[in-house]
């Protein structure tokens, strides 16, 4: 969603005749006769910073506009082939609503030579697809050990109501700023994270209110593997909170935002709408089902199959009138959507805005707009989660990384007979590990005549979010792909596998989130035993595939971040061969876990029973927690590498001795 959108509704900060000094960059410029020097102790490394600042000051042009000036300003020495291959080009954010107003770049070579450069250095290109015109800097003449050095100032739409600013990367800095300067009756505020320290305000600054924040350096942070790496970078998010010479405060209020939003979405219907409503709902059929989350199901299920989501941003995309007509929308027009046809019904829901917990981690005590970037419906009564434009995402499973996470959700109250919209910040519950699981059940048994051969049934069903990737588009999936698909989950076991059946379960689309996905097929291979003498070597641990391994060659800085919960469930049946028994059958037990509170989290657990000739083969895995702390890391790699080391076990068949 929009930040626009989220805050379109916010007063205008109309300037009351406050004299003004020239804005910062006037009189910004760089040094003529520039002398870095690289830290001795980084001489190693393939890049670092030697300047890293970033000015924003928000002026009036005149009393009714308020515009931003943006500065950034860099210093970086590139010593390796692959970070001047990177930063030969640098991008300058360049829009149709934004307008360059200084770009100046330089190298400056190892010997101190200074090449700058001219305004044909200074690129304009389009994108092929979208049509949409950048500028660059296109450094030359850069050799390992040189610096490249360039700032440029825009002019842009003002950014105010909520802006993240990161500045740790995945290299070392030196000498990094950030300034926000405002006119004397706009006060910003501001919040620090992940051990950044808090921005100051400049007391000494007297024609202009100014926050600074300075650092001497800020040491790498390396992304990591299943890591939320953005959202765990140092970062401040500010803010404008107060006009004074208006007498506004907290401007960035979600209650004001809630009833805003509230206004805009939840309209009143012309007649020709009401209509308009009734056919859609008549063609979507869902008077053919009676509960409320079937109901749900077949109105999503027509919508992502028969509404068009345009990225575009024009008034007709969002015109509840013309979606409903034309069946295109863009985000906001969908949601505007989905209020009016949940209304008709009379559903119960809450419009629920947060942020993708990779990027951004909502803050519940810090009211921002850049917190409130997607948008979900909840439902009180089945108490699920419905994203409007995600088309791969269905009821009840909304895009798994906008949960785990807070989000602000607008609900209509009504008081007296007046109705308005009512925020509430609430915790979105990840959707549980038993809704989401991997389900596979092996039958084996053997060639009389010829043991190495294999003959097995295989017996694999995909339940929420496993399934959510392929079972709403199984209508659009052709024979022959479906066809190969089904030879894909054999040929994941094993390319050398001779399929002799197979079949797909539930695959009605309609079916999601109701029955499981499930493939069903038989198949012969020598591909997992081999002869020994008079023994059978039998590679068990090949029938789940191929596991994901985690290798700790340093220590673990971030935490980890899964996309969702889950579980699998395998169970493998092995029917002995007859004078033959199994010698190493402890081998499969494998029993590691970790519980808090009482409440085992991670788990991955392999056993067996013996029934006569048959052994029972159970090898089930759990993960029932997103946010996996660093100091918890070696238990979440030992039960992840659990099943690594299930995938490597061998069991021995040996004749009975009589």
């Amino acid at each position: 969603m929009r930040n626009s959108l989220v805050f379109g509704f916010l007063v205008l900060f109309i300037q009351l005749a406050i004299a003004q000094e020239p804005p910062f960059f006037k009189d910004y410029t760089w040094s003529d006769n520039p002398a870095y020097v690289v830290p001795e102790d980084k001489g190693a490394e393939s890049m670092i910073a030697l300047k890293d600042k970033t000015v924003t000051e928000f002026y009036f042009l005149d009393k009714n506009s308020l515009i931003e000036y943006y500065l950034e300003h860099k210093v970086l020495w590139l010593n390796s082939d692959d970070k001047i291959e990177t930063y030969n080009k640098v991008y300058l954010p360049f829009s149709s609503t934004s307008h360059l107003l200084v770009n100046k770049g330089r190298v400056i070579t190892k010997e101190g030579n200074i090449i700058e450069l001219d305004e044909s250095k200074i690129l304009t290109a389009e994108n092929e697809e979208t049509k949409r015109k950048y500028k660059y800097f296109a450094f030359e003449g850069i050799e390992k050990g040189s610096f490249i050095e360039y700032y440029y100032v825009v002019q842009r739409y003002p950014d105010y109501k909520g802006k993240k600013l990161s500045l740790q990367d995945d290299f070392y800095k030196k000498n990094v700023d950030f300034d926000l300067y405002a006119p004397n009756n706009l006060v910003f505020k501001f919040k620090s994270y992940n051990e950044l320290p808090a921005v100051e305000h400049d007391t000494l600054s007297t024609k202009k209110l100014h926050w600074q924040l300075h650092l001497d350096e800020i040491v790498s942070l390396e992304p990591e593997e299943l890591s939320a790496y953005n959202a765990y970078r140092k970062h401040v998010v500010y803010k404008l909170d107060r006009n004074l010479l208006r007498n506004v405060n907290d401007i960035s209020s979600y209650s004001s935002v809630a009833q805003n939003l509230y206004a805009y979405y939840y309209d009143e219907y012309a007649k020709k709408t009401t209509k308009a409503i009734a056919k859609f709902l008549a063609e979507a059929k869902v008077d053919e089902v009676q509960d409320e989350a079937s109901k749900l199901r077949k109105l999503e299920f027509f919508i992502k199959n028969n509404v068009f989501l345009s990225k575009g941003s024009g008034e007709e995309l969002k015109d509840l009138d013309n979606v409903l007509s034309e069946r295109v929308a863009n985000e906001t027009g969908l949601i505007k959507l989905y209020v009016a046809l949940l209304r008709k019904l009379q559903i119960k829901h809450e419009i629920v805005f947060t942020s993708d917990r990779r990027d951004l981690k909502f803050d519940k005590d810090f009211e921002a707009s850049n917190f409130l970037t997607d948008c979900l419906l909840y439902f009180p009564k089945s108490k699920s989660y419905l994203s409007p434009s995600d088309r791969g995402s269905r009821f009840g499973f909304p895009p798994p990384y906008l949960t785990d996470n807070y989000g602000l959700f607008i609900k209509e109250v009504n008081v007296g007979g007046f109705k308005s919209g009512l925020g509430k910040i609430k915790y979105i519950k990840p959707v549980s590990a038993d809704k989401t699981f991997d389900t596979m059940v092996v039958d084996v048994s053997f060639e009389k005549d010829n043991l190495v051969n294999s003959v097995i049934t295989f017996d694999r069903s995909f339940n929420g979010y496993y399934a959510m990737y392929m079972h709403p588009f199984m209508n659009l999936i052709s024979a022959k792909d479906k066809d190969e698909l089904l030879e894909g989950m054999a040929k994941n076991i094993n390319e050398e596998v001779e399929i002799t059946s197979k079949k797909i379960v539930n695959e009605d689309p309609e079916l999601f989130g109701i029955k499981p996905l499930q493939f069903v097929l038989e198949f012969n291979s020598e591909a997992f035993v081999e002869k020994a003498g008079n023994k059978y070597l039998f590679k068990v641990g090949d029938l789940i595939g191929q596991q994901t391994q985690l290798y700790q060659e340093k220590e673990r800085v971030l935490p980890v971040e899964s996309e969702f919960e889950r579980s699998y469930f395998r169970t493998i049946n092995i029917t002995i061969p007859e004078g033959y028994e199994i010698a190493n059958l402890n081998d499969l037990n494998i029993d590691n876990s970790y519980s808090k509170d009482g409440k085992e989290l991670l788990s991955f657990k392999s056993f067996y029973e013996i029934d006569g000739d048959v052994v029972k083969i159970t090898a089930d895995e759990h993960y029932r927690i997103n946010l996996i702390d660093t100091a918890l890391y070696q238990e979440y790699r030992t039960v992840i590498n659990s099943a690594a080391d299930f995938n490597k076990i061998t069991l021995v068949f040996q004749p009975i001795k009589m």
